[in-house]
């Protein structure tokens, strides 16, 4: 029949299409205009670096913080992340060239100048190692749950199945390294996209778990304050603890820190801060609702005994291919978070080395290497080498210190005032001209200096925290 005819016809050229390198490449040409430098792909980056291992210890610091303080302080950073956001992104571009600044610290550089260029990138580089750590040990605990859920499913709920996190570090380190020789963030979208359905669905997972607990009636204790002090809580250990989830909460919207680099993978047109506005109000509404619900549902689930790691709370048993599923999907985003939070670093080494060696071919020569499709891949020794490094610190420095919740806590602390409020507000406030004690300048002052002293209880929460776990802890012995 005539539309049969039609259909092979249609195959044959098809086949031709699909299959012929020319056209091949120009498919991959037309993706990459579509999909890179759009409010898509700048969406996925913010959900990629939003939505993270911060997920899992929510219901942990809504139970310390109770139904009251917990939804509240859920509410309030995502709101201060969002207006801050805004503020940063609107001071990317140059306040008198309207040239593009590539970096948070040229954006401080080009708004502020002085010795607040140096403690903006003390601040970020540090806080962007730390979250690669965090990283690591996220990852490593999630595959050690798979192999253990396997393990009972095989052996019985009554067998041991302890194993070690250590080899799996080492696994994501190789798999890390492979993937940091992608020479910068503007060629991530695709990894971006990828790692931010994957947290959806080990969010969704999570919540779906979370509802069938609360649907079987399990009988947990919740609170409006949260954990009761009484003969297993001492006052003293619920302020710490209180102070640590608040740092939870604040290291689950550490995504300032990259909003520079994300904004400069953006076209001019429109203008990079219009879209990037959208793409804030995107990210931060989508990650606020999947916190939200994690957090209240997770709570609603497990009570004030809630876990560091809500996902492996559901225990290791049945249904064990679903809790594996979703622990699989954490791995995979942490994978794609790991290079967005990365890739900054990079970039910093990388252009210091070259204008401080720039006749070194070790350092500058790229080496083009055709890959599949007609396209090439640049390869760079040096960043073979520096890279490499890199990553294997990060990894060994994980396997010394795999505190998941006082780790996040810290970071939390560290990165939030600095990076998500006081410099944004204060290159605003010199980009705009805002005069000194106009009602505008007060305001954002006062949330400034409210943040600091937030930040400064929640770092001493965490790091008590992590005092008590060193006390008890032997290096290189993380056990899952």
């Amino acid at each position: 029949m005539w539309w049969g005819r039609g259909l092979v016809d249609a195959t044959k050229e098809l086949n031709i299409f699909l299959f012929d390198t020319v056209y091949t490449q120009q498919i991959l040409n037309v993706l990459v205009l579509v999909f890179e430098g759009t409010l898509m792909t700048a969406s996925a980056h913010i959900i990629t670096a939003v939505i993270g291992s911060g997920v899992l210890s929510l219901a942990w610091a809504m139970a310390q913080l109770g139904w009251i303080g917990g939804i509240i302080a859920l509410v309030t950073f995502s709101l201060i992340t969002w207006f801050t956001s805004v503020l940063l992104a609107d001071c990317y571009r140059h306040p008198v060239t309207g040239s593009r600044n590539h970096t948070y610290s040229e954006v401080v550089r080009a708004n502020l100048g002085g010795i607040k260029i140096q403690f903006c990138g003390l601040a970020q580089y540090t806080t962007l190692i730390g979250v690669r750590i965090g990283c690591t040990i996220t990852t490593a605990i999630s595959m050690a749950a798979v192999k253990r859920s396997d393990c009972f499913h095989k052996h019985g709920h009554a067998a041991g199945c302890h194993t070690s996190n250590n080899l799996f570090m080492m696994i994501f380190g190789v798999i890390q390294i492979v993937l940091s020789q992608i020479p910068d963030i503007s060629e991530l979208s695709m990894l971006s996209i990828i790692a931010a359905v994957m947290s959806f669905t080990y969010s969704t997972i999570g919540l779906g778990l979370s509802i069938a607990k609360i649907v079987e009636g399990a009988h947990v204790k919740t609170s409006l304050t949260g954990v009761y002090v009484g003969d297993e809580v001492s006052s003293s250990q619920k302020i710490w603890s209180c102070f640590q989830a608040i740092g939870n909460i604040a290291f689950a919207y550490a995504y300032s820190l990259v909003l520079v680099e994300i904004q400069d993978t953006l076209k001019s047109s429109p203008p990079e801060n219009t879209v990037m506005r959208k793409a804030t109000l995107i990210g931060i509404s989508i990650s606020t609702m999947f916190y939200m619900l994690c957090g209240v549902l997770g709570y609603a689930a497990f009570g004030n005994n809630a876990p560091g790691n809500f996902l492996t709370g559901f225990g290791f048993y049945e249904p064990f291919w679903l809790v594996d599923f979703a622990n699989l999907c954490i791995i995979v985003h942490l994978v794609g978070a790991y290079q967005v939070y990365g890739q900054p670093v990079y970039g910093f080494v990388e252009s210091w080395c070259r204008k401080k060696w720039p006749q070194s071919g070790f350092i500058a020569r790229e080496y083009p290497i055709p890959t599949p499709f007609g396209s090439t891949f640049n390869f760079n020794f040096f960043r073979l080498v520096w890279r490499t490094a890199y990553v294997i610190f990060t990894t060994v420095v994980a396997t010394m210190l795999p505190f998941f919740n006082d780790f996040l806590g810290l970071m939390g602390a560290a990165s939030f005032w600095p990076l998500t409020v006081y410099f944004p507000i204060e290159m605003y406030i010199s980009q705009a001209q805002i005069r000194r004690f106009s009602p505008a300048w007060i305001y954002m002052q006062l949330l400034s200096l409210l943040c600091l002293i937030v930040s400064l209880l929640a770092a001493a929460g965490s790091i008590q925290g992590l005092i008590k776990s060193v006390q008890t802890y032997k290096p290189f012995q993380s056990i899952s």
